[in-house]
């Protein structure tokens, strides 16, 4: 089905924030200071986890890849967008728009699977203990890594060729910060009836089969909690568990938020703001997340520091 006048695309024009133009440098400003507290923070985690031997585990394997994910997924959009801010035509090519959209499903994506593969090791943990180390074996640990990786290299890259196929009309004006895929299929003038099938599907495989194998992990965790039920069995399922539900809260809240919830009223501007919400703020408070609640990375934190500062009094 053909609309409107269809042209041939070499770039688009993105809208960006819905900011007022005097308040342009003070959002510019806490969007830098977002993304450089994101790097920071996923970086030091990386960072630890390497140095740091006691932590070479199937937990902090996973850690450690979930933090690359989101360090690389604010990098995806914020960037652009702090160029754009300062830009009097915040454009992107056609080919630059393609790329950002399939590396932000990509890491997306990739999140998904990770916190599954998280969930997973946090139930052998408690409900199986005594097996812990055959069952979460290095090569099973790799397997479930790279099997994330590239579940989601295929999913992403099939939404972006088929994107890629379509034909845009004359207008193309996204309004969003980045080139999200439901933005860019409403300038189609191509029939994007296909497009729209491969979402629900591979969107169910993304979104709704891990957030149940989660819920699944988590509710076999409470069972068996619940057979022997002792304050000291609950805190260390707290200990053990609360970091990864937190993170798990706050990456499905959100997605519940916009895509289940929807609201007929100020929808742009919701999904733009629920859209920060993901993009910007859930990689920024999850090495939070996992530093405070967690004594193993702040205790490698300490002994990376008091081994820097020892060498340095040395010299």
């Amino acid at each position: 089905m053909e609309r409107g006048n269809q042209t041939v695309v070499s770039e688009f024009l993105l809208l960006g924030l819905p900011i007022e133009p005097h308040q342009q440098d003070l959002f510019y400003a806490l969007f830098l200071a977002m993304y450089l507290t994101t790097a920071l923070g996923n970086l030091i985690i990386i960072l630890l986890i390497h140095l740091d031997s006691h932590l070479h585990t199937p937990m902090y394997l996973f850690l450690s890849n979930l933090s690359f994910s989101d360090f690389c997924f604010s990098s995806v959009t914020i960037p652009k967008l702090l160029q754009n801010m300062q830009s009097q035509v915040p454009s992107i090519p056609y080919a630059g728009c393609l790329a950002q959209m399939y590396f932000f499903l990509l890491f997306a994506d990739l999140e998904s699977f990770l916190l599954v593969a998280m969930a997973y090791d946090r139930y052998v943990a408690i409900c199986f203990p005594l097996h812990y180390t055959s069952i979460m074996s290095p090569k099973l640990c790799l397997c479930l890594v790279a099997l994330s990786w590239l579940l989601t290299t295929v999913i992403s890259l099939s939404h972006t060729l088929l994107m890629a196929r379509l034909s845009f009309c004359a207008n193309h004006v996204i309004p969003h910060f980045f080139c999200d895929m439901s933005a860019l299929l409403k300038l189609a003038c191509s029939d994007i009836q296909i497009n729209k099938l491969m979402i629900f599907i591979l969107g169910g495989l993304v979104i709704i089969v891990p957030f149940l194998l989660i819920f699944s992990s988590y509710a076999r965790i409470v069972s068996s909690i619940l057979k022997v039920p002792s304050s000291r069995s609950i805190r260390k399922a707290f200990s053990t568990c609360g970091s990864h539900l937190s993170v798990v809260s706050l990456f499905y809240g959100t997605i519940i938020g916009l895509y289940l919830c929807p609201s007929a009223n100020n929808s742009t501007i919701k999904e733009t703001v629920m859209a920060v919400m993901y993009t910007v703020v859930t990689p920024m408070l999850n090495p939070f997340i996992y530093s405070f609640r967690n004594q193993d990375i702040k205790g490698a934190f300490k002994k990376v520091f008091s081994k820097k500062m020892a060498n340095f009094s040395l010299r």
